[in-house]
């Protein structure tokens, strides 16, 4: 337990961290990974180049020291991250290696500023946050035991792989032991341990669920990522798309997220997504035409075009059965066959007045996914609607400010 003297000590470092927070992370990542090269195993190297790894973390320490008395206030920033470190299989014992390489980060930016006593009030706090997230994150374990899961990685065979679109492709994935799948909630992901030939560690990927829960195989549609030489995040997309066949096996993680649909409602829902962001919606709109087919539904999805339009036979399917489910579909810029065909509700751009019109009852819950500026733009709409915090959720994998301090630009 933390006494005043270590609180208010801690709580004095918050404009330095707001100042100095990004090079305090930055600098803590490169000595650990000197230290502690077998951490490139764990953490996402793309998302360090671009800088998202070591911002999040700034996010997240900045949001624990200003709230150092009342951790459980950012508890949902927490558990986000808890789901994602029991996911790629971040262990208790390697909390110690992340404090110790914080503290000397710390030291190391403020120099002569950080005193003897900043830094013990630093050690105490920070063994404080790294208790909460390993209980939460022992928890999460324990209830992935529960429901038939299993801890770290287990072989899956990749079943069948349909090509969905130019840039998407369907993995149906089964276990290698011939098991029984684990119940999973519809919005959640899993995570992918990839070996790739002259790679030197390995990669770990989230991809989330696209089909409804219950089949005796996990769906995951995953878009081919651009490549280039300085941000390569493609290396793992063109691997599974080029390298990856039918009968391979690949290490896969238990369902994780927060991310899910809640079928205690019976409000309308409406779904909202930008290119490949509508895959975890995807598995939320075939669970609820099961188990709530009387629930009022709207999907809207926007793509460039046809070409790139992944899984919309899924979704005229179930348009075709269930009268209760309105679908939209705008194209940026529609190819020739698409004009032809004239099965997408506008050209151009989601905005405010489109929506404003196919969303015909607003009182409704609202899930959207996509693009970062795309899910700014909606989230910007919807309050603007004046729509309740607790009717807007939205799957972003980094800081939750992040995404609502993003530039609005629809898509």
């Amino acid at each position: 337990m933390m006494d005043q003297k270590t609180i208010d000590i801690i709580k004095a470092t918050v404009p330095v961290l707001e100042e100095k927070g990004n090079e305090i992370t930055e600098a803590f990542y490169e000595h650990m990974f000197s230290e502690h090269p077998e951490l490139y195993n764990v953490f996402n190297q793309t998302h360090q180049k671009e800088g998202k790894q070591p911002r999040a973390l700034a996010k997240l320490v900045y949001q624990a020291a200003a709230h150092i008395d009342r951790l459980e206030e950012v508890l949902s920033a927490v558990k986000v991250v808890a789901h994602k470190h029991r996911s790629i299989g971040i262990r208790p014992d390697q909390y110690p290696i992340v404090g110790e390489n914080l503290l000397w980060a710390i030291k190391h930016v403020l120099g002569d500023q950080a005193t003897d006593d900043i830094m013990k009030a630093w050690e105490i706090a920070y063994g404080e946050i790294a208790n909460v997230f390993i209980q939460l994150e022992n928890q999460l374990r324990e209830e992935v035991k529960e429901n038939n899961g299993w801890d770290d990685y287990m072989p899956f065979i990749v079943d069948k792989k349909v090509q969905e679109s130019d840039v998407i492709t369907s993995f149906y994935l089964k276990p290698a032991n011939g098991g029984a799948l684990p119940e999973y909630l519809p919005g959640q992901y899993l995570s992918l341990k990839l070996e790739i030939p002259g790679e030197t560690y390995t990669h770990i990927r989230q991809y989330s669920l696209s089909d409804a829960p219950g089949k005796d195989y996990f769906r995951i549609s995953v878009k081919r990522e651009d490549k280039n030489a300085m941000y390569p995040e493609g290396v793992v997309s063109h691997f599974l798309h080029d390298t990856i066949k039918e009968g391979d096996q690949i290490l896969v993680s238990a369902p994780a997220g927060d991310f899910t649909l809640d079928t205690s409602s019976n409000k309308p829902l409406v779904f909202i997504s930008g290119g490949v962001g509508q895959t975890p919606l995807m598995s939320m709109l075939k669970t609820v035409i099961e188990k709530q087919p009387e629930r009022p539904i709207t999907w809207i999805h926007a793509a460039k075009n046809g070409k790139v339009h992944a899984l919309n036979q899924d979704v005229k399917k179930a348009a075709e059965k269930h009268e209760n489910l309105k679908t939209f579909i705008c194209y940026n810029d529609p190819t020739s066959k698409d004009l032809e065909m004239n099965e997408f509700a506008k050209v151009g751009h989601m905005d405010e007045m489109w929506l404003s019109e196919v969303i015909d009852n607003r009182n409704a819950v609202y899930y959207f996914c996509g693009p970062k500026s795309f899910m700014a733009a909606i989230y910007k709409i919807l309050k603007h609607w004046g729509i309740n915090d607790e009717d807007i959720h939205y799957e972003f994998f980094g800081p939750q400010d992040e995404m609502l301090e993003e530039e609005a630009v629809t898509v």
